[in-house]
């Protein structure tokens, strides 16, 4: 797995090692996507990088590849799920922007 410098206190990062429980629909070694557990739209799925980045803020350089592979995996899982003509991606970036959990991650709605 690729998971570097996971945050101890971080629900993601503990979605991640397995430590919480997630209704997964698709992993490999760089991405984790699962359904949120407070969904806002009939399909409601969070995408992450492993990779434990506060906000799209700090993303650095070298994350520009696994941020270009979550646009790609938000696409097949809205085909996947039914969604694939009419669906929305979004992220926050920051507390002002109401972020609430500290990972990054994108929310797939449809």
């Amino acid at each position: 797995m690729v998971y570097l410098k996971p945050m101890e206190d971080c629900v993601f990062c503990k979605i991640v090692k397995g430590e919480l429980p997630s209704k997964n629909e698709y992993e490999d070694n760089e991405i984790l996507a699962f359904h949120d557990i407070d969904p806002k739209a009939p399909v409601h799925v969070l995408i992450i990088p492993k990779k434990h980045v506060s906000k799209l803020a700090d993303a650095e350089p070298e994350d520009v590849q696994v941020l270009g592979k979550i646009q790609i995996v938000a696409r097949d899982l809205a085909r996947k799920l039914g969604i694939g003509e009419a669906f929305k991606v979004k992220t926050l970036s920051g507390e002002g922007a109401g972020q609430v959990v500290f990972h990054m991650h994108y929310h797939l709605m449809g």
